[in-house]
């Protein structure tokens, strides 16, 4: 296992607290408040590339060390629609009801930044749907999991089963890919 530095994570996912445990990674965690608005016509990718760079500099501002900061951000879309986060069940309905028996993409983003140097990575994964019925919408609504999730689904969950196959990397669809996250951490 290559030696990382150990870096802070400007994130308050508990996923990507798990994923970066994997690499073995030392860290500490902040959650800084940033505005997270989409600008007009910013494609999925420059967004959350954006939101990775400025997560990462608002952490370099909290943080009371020098270590490099990881900030984070990733979106699925559909032909440049971004999904949010389902604000009750009939936009969790409308928002699975287009993922249905289609394909839709992930784009996740990693910044490093040490607030003089910041390096980034974008991973972008295809996501294929299998039809899902209506009851089955209604009773993954009911289990509590899609409710804060960007999409409405946790393909490391229950939404697992939606999944007919990924083109890409599954943990960045979880939220932290972490080939990009490897690959910036040893050239750090």
């Amino acid at each position: 296992m290559t030696n990382y530095p150990s870096i802070i994570l400007a994130s308050g996912s508990p996923r990507r607290v798990e994923l970066l445990h994997q690499l073995g990674v030392g860290f500490e965690q902040l959650v800084p408040d940033i505005d997270e608005s989409r600008s007009i016509h910013e494609s999925p990718r420059h967004y959350v590339e954006r939101m990775a760079k400025e997560k990462a500099a608002a952490g370099v501002a909290m943080a009371d060390k020098s270590w490099p900061v990881l900030g984070c951000d990733t979106a699925g879309y559909q032909a440049e629609q971004l999904f949010v986060k389902p604000q009750d069940r009939d936009d969790f309905i409308e928002i699975l009801s287009m993922l249905s028996d289609s394909e839709h993409q992930i784009a996740s983003a990693i910044a490093l930044s040490d607030g003089r140097r910041t390096e980034v990575a974008v991973s972008i994964t295809t996501v294929y749907f299998r039809h899902i019925r209506r009851d089955e919408m209604l009773a993954y609504w009911d289990s509590g999991e899609p409710q804060d999730k960007a999409g409405g689904y946790a393909i490391q969950g229950m939404g697992a089963a939606f999944v007919k196959h990924i083109e890409g990397s599954y943990s960045g669809v979880v939220g932290l890919p972490l080939y990009e996250t490897a690959q910036l951490l040893a050239a750090w």
